[in-house]
């Protein structure tokens, strides 16, 4: 998918146009590790961990950034959501993680 296309707004304000996905934002897979406490995040509660990466947050702004976490809150895919930081939140969703990525990258797309 060129990411370029689809969200044209938000490639308009990075720096970087050659920039991949995975430097944009991360969502993985909350999973019981007994070894890390890297994430605050119950497994049993919250299935996936969203971290917007930098260039997400430059490209909206602090102002947009508040608006963007109250937005992505209020979805109804999302049975929990637990905003830890700014750019880093718990939710617990059916959704796969391919399908949250792109739920984010709507709303940051509709919000830019």
């Amino acid at each position: 998918m060129n990411l370029e296309a689809k969200y044209p707004k938000l490639f308009e304000k990075l720096e970087d146009k050659d920039i991949e996905l995975r430097h944009l934002l991360n969502v993985d897979e909350n999973y019981e590790d007994f070894d890390s406490e890297e994430y605050e995040f119950d497994f049993e509660e919250y299935n996936f961990v969203i971290y917007i990466a930098e260039p997400i947050q430059k490209a909206l702004g602090e102002e947009k950034m508040e608006e963007f976490m109250v937005k992505l809150h209020d979805k109804d895919v999302f049975e929990q959501f637990l905003a830890s930081e700014e750019d880093l939140y718990g939710v617990k969703t059916k959704l796969s993680g391919e399908e949250i990525t792109y739920l984010v990258l709507d709303l940051v797309e509709e919000i830019v």
